[in-house]
């Protein structure tokens, strides 16, 4: 069994046990690409081996269970189903269980390097070094740790582990691995010429005619030129969206269409188009495979539990018990969520409290005059008059807070423009910003009051974006149906490493807006880098 690159998609784990039906039938689904097919089949063949005490082949079972949600996307999936899989694999003698964790540990570092935790993904690809039982399977994870480690920044031993990767006898694994030395070596030197082995590397792909591997030359070249040769650079990720296109591979296809709006501007709107488009048919996919392996497993598990169940006692007797158990465990719920409900609305009240004259300083003074200074320094010709009247305008809405006045609104003004002066006053050089769906009608029926919330709920993503998150671009899309506005805030800087972790005061006090209003906020890592939010807001009419 081999090891996989991380640009690649794994392989099945080849049984090497006595034959299972299931096993031997989600094989020829997954030859024929029918991933859907496999997954379901597979999970028959793991419930089929524990009843036959084949733990082994249990293992075997979700081991290309896991490979298949990595290649889906489903990369906090894959990762569980391997360590489920590693639970059964206790006789590290036998070639088989060494196999088999080989192939889990290289899985999880692909989720992980997908995830961008790249800490783990060291771990996992060390660790399935340590089971590697022929050589070019240890050449394959120097390579792959060596990827790791660059993109870790951590150079110098990058390049002792793809010192040992170009020894390989496998064409595709050489040409990746001087692709990757060269990269190692051009960041740790910044004097050396890594071009003549990216263009050998392309050669090798192009000879041997490895589409992946052209697409990654192509990746590399674009980003070595993007500074040096923007033409050039331009160039390579139309060739890189060329062959992503002829791969299938939307995520690739996502990266290329990322340099060329940064590379060619003339054409930005008709590509940020195409690129909100595939990056929306990603999530969606990616959102519908995660439910559907979820639910084939659940649904699986279920029925054999029932059959269990059944072998024992009269189906008369077993329904009745388990409408009995549903009926307590609903009421049990039932009541433990009420009282939770009771308690969080109460609990919001008194946080509401606390929090109102804070949020009022942050969005009217901190974020008021944050915008002014962005002004000042993204526009060349400034008008004086203008920025001394806005600051005063900031001076007198804070004046008002020890009032507990209102906060006046120019209501002449349109409300869509006002959103679109707001995001474009961001625009610079260094970040270009986009806007969809910002139309009059989007805006209809929403309360005066659920408008204010909106804008100052945007201006705080805007100022964190450019205080944080060092992106190079940023988009918003508006949608309304008739119940909900719903807004998706997009950007390619660096993300968030853990979407658990202690959010900032900004990012706090809108989560606790939004909350307020009765919406809800999500945050999501994009899968290209960067953070995707996702906002519905419930529709109020403005004249209740």
């Amino acid at each position: 069994m081999g090891l996989f690159s991380c640009k690649k998609e794994n392989k099945t784990t080849e049984p090497d046990l006595s034959t299972n039906f299931f096993f031997d039938k989600a094989k020829g689904y997954y030859n024929k690409n029918i991933l859907d097919s496999a997954f379901y089949n597979f999970n028959l063949a793991k419930n089929s081996f524990l009843d036959n005490k084949d733990s082994i082949g249990a293992a075997r079972a979700l081991a290309n269970m896991a490979q298949i949600q990595t290649s889906k996307g489903d990369f906090f999936g894959s990762i569980k189903t391997s360590l489920e899989s590693n639970k059964f694999l206790k006789d590290e003698k036998d070639i088989t269980v060494t196999k088999t964790l080989t192939s889990n540990y290289n899985n999880m570092a692909i989720a992980s390097n997908n995830l961008k935790v790249f800490d783990s993904a060291y771990i996992y690809y060390k660790k399935a070094l340590g089971y590697a039982n022929n050589n070019e399977d240890r050449y394959t994870c120097y390579n792959n740790i060596g990827d790791v480690l660059i993109s870790q920044g951590n150079l110098k031993l990058a390049k002792e582990y793809l010192k040992k990767a170009i020894l390989t006898n496998s064409s595709s694994n050489y040409s990746r691995a001087i692709n990757n030395f060269a990269k190692a070596k051009y960041l740790d030197d910044k004097n050396y010429n890594p071009v003549p082995e990216f263009y050998k590397a392309l050669e090798i792909r192009e000879k041997t005619n490895d589409q992946w591997g052209k697409n990654s030359s192509f990746e590399t070249l674009s980003e070595y030129y993007l500074n040096r040769d923007k033409n050039l650079s331009l160039d390579f990720a139309k060739r890189m969206l060329q062959t992503a296109i002829q791969n299938k591979s939307f995520d690739d296809q996502v990266i290329a269409l990322q340099k060329i709006i940064t590379l060619d501007p003339k054409n930005y709107l008709e590509n940020f188009k195409r690129f909100n488009y595939i990056n929306d048919s990603i999530q969606i996919a990616r959102s519908r495979d995660k439910n559907q392996f979820a639910v084939v497993r659940y649904d699986l598990e279920a029925k054999n539990a029932t059959y269990q169940r059944l072998k024992a006692k009269s189906f008369k007797q077993d329904i009745g018990i388990v409408s009995l158990i549903l009926i307590l465990i609903g009421g049990s719920f039932w009541y433990r969520r009420r009282q939770k409900r009771l308690k969080q609305e109460n609990e919001l009240k008194i946080k509401n409290n606390q929090l109102k004259i804070s949020k009022k300083v942050h969005d009217v003074v901190a974020n008021g005059i944050y915008q002014v200074m962005t002004k000042i320094e993204n526009q060349e010709n400034i008008d004086k008059n203008e920025m001394l009247d806005e600051l005063e305008f900031v001076y007198e809405k804070s004046r008002d807070i020890s009032y507990e006045k209102h906060d006046s609104k120019n209501e002449e003004k349109d409300f869509s423009k006002k959103i679109s002066t707001l995001i474009g006053s961001f625009n610079n050089e260094n970040v270009k910003t986009y806007l969809v769906g910002n139309n009059e009608n989007i805006w209809k029926n929403l309360s005066e009051s659920h408008q204010d919330e909106v804008y100052q709920i945007i201006r705080e993503l805007l100022v964190n974006m450019k205080k944080h998150s060092q992106a190079k671009f940023t988009s918003l899309k508006f949608e309304k149906n008739d119940n909900a506005l719903k807004i998706k805030y997009t950007d390619n800087g660096v993300g968030i490493s853990d979407l658990n972790q202690q959010k900032g005061t900004g990012i706090y006090n809108t989560e606790n807006r939004i909350e307020t209003i009765g919406g809800d906020i999500t945050f999501e890592k994009n899968p290209t880098g960067g953070l995707i939010i996702q906002i519905t807001i419930p529709i109020q009419s403005k004249y209740v």
